[in-house]
């Protein structure tokens, strides 16, 4: 009995350290170099309800006229689900129901869109299209609200690459990061509590169908950082966003990855009073990290030098890269001046290569 009651009261501790958020599915990344910082089930084949108007918004964002007037087609008012109350021939800018689907998160907004830049069919198609191009071959899309559908689903890491490159379309980013609009007789108010609940929230979805559960995909920026959290199937997810975010903040750190004049690689010299040269960083580097991400420095430089140079002569580049992405970068320069060996210069081309590589 005393052994039950102590693991009673240690059951909480258990619960704690194991840190185990609610989320069915869940991704945590690094937006600027697209890290996976936290994850779980994360690439699983799952329903992400109105998440889905992350595409959706991203296609009609990428409108060639966002500002352009549109008539709402008749069977795109009194849609089933949330709704920004679109009426039948009512005249409004696409921006403006863009707006409706972000913030109102307006299945009607959505079918409008789909209608208006292309017809449903074509739309839908575009929206599988433009997965695939991302690369986001565990995701695929029955229609553009979110409603529940036989092959409509994603994964937790595949929206979380969708959104990074999402807010990267500078009106995208600004509709998902507005707490309040008005349109005409349209007020509409952001269904995102983290955009007031989270001081460096930037957006950007939420989405609930009885099948996939409450989903959420947030993105929050600091000291240069961006970084997107999503959740799928979670009954916990304002709580649980907060505290990935804050997770993920709580490690970044900066590392100096080279300093001004530092030697970086010795290159041979041609014709040249001496026979190779030093390259060394124009300026510091450095990397802000997140966990337990690292940088290489990678090099990109000439294969000689040919003399006369001075010192500071531009050869190459060093950039310092995380995950694929360049996060820093400087030129490459010569450390020292190299004059011409004028006994070298009546020597052919092939005589001084030859000299070079069998001396």
């Amino acid at each position: 009995m005393k052994k039950f009651l102590c693991f009673l009261l240690f059951l909480p501790c258990l619960i704690v350290s194991a840190g185990a958020y609610s989320a069915g599915a869940y991704a945590v990344l690094d937006a600027d170099t697209g890290t996976i910082l936290d994850s779980s089930n994360a690439d699983t084949r799952l329903p992400m309800a109105s998440t889905t108007k992350i595409m959706t918004g991203l296609l009609a964002a990428e409108d060639s006229n966002p500002n352009r007037m549109i008539s709402v087609p008749a069977e795109c008012a009194g849609i089933e689900g949330s709704s920004m109350y679109l009426q039948a021939g009512e005249v409004i800018s696409l921006r403006d129901v863009l707006y409706g689907l972000l913030l109102c998160s307006g299945n009607d907004a959505a079918e409008c869109i789909a209608s208006v830049c292309g017809g449903r069919e074509a739309f839908v198609t575009r929206m599988n299209q433009r997965a695939a191009e991302l690369g986001l071959s565990n995701t695929h899309f029955d229609n553009p609200s979110g409603l529940d559908g036989e092959t409509h689903y994603t994964t937790a890491t595949e929206l979380a690459q969708l959104t990074a490159y999402a807010l990267k379309n500078p009106l995208f980013a600004e509709i998902v990061s507005t707490k309040d609009y008005t349109s005409g007789t349209h007020y509409m108010h952001n269904h995102n509590k983290l955009l007031s609940m989270y001081s460096d929230c930037i957006g950007v979805k939420t989405g609930y169908t009885q099948t996939a559960g409450r989903c959420l995909v947030s993105a929050a920026s600091r000291d240069g950082h961006t970084v997107i959290a999503v959740t799928l199937n979670d009954r916990d997810d304002w709580n649980d966003h907060i505290a990935m975010l804050d997770r993920a903040f709580s490690t970044m750190h900066t590392e100096q990855i080279a300093t001004r004049g530092q030697h970086a690689i010795t290159l041979p010299v041609l014709s040249g009073m001496q026979s190779e040269v030093a390259l060394v960083c124009s300026d510091d580097l450095s990397a802000s990290l997140l966990g337990e991400q690292s940088a290489e420095l990678v090099l990109s430089h000439r294969g000689m030098l040919y003399a006369p140079f001075s010192a500071g002569t531009v050869c190459g580049t060093a950039q310092v890269v995380v995950n694929g992405s360049v996060v820093d970068s400087c030129a490459l320069i010569t450390q020292s001046d190299v004059a011409l060996d004028e006994s070298q210069e009546r020597l052919s081309l092939w005589e001084r290569l030859r000299r070079k590589l069998f001396s």
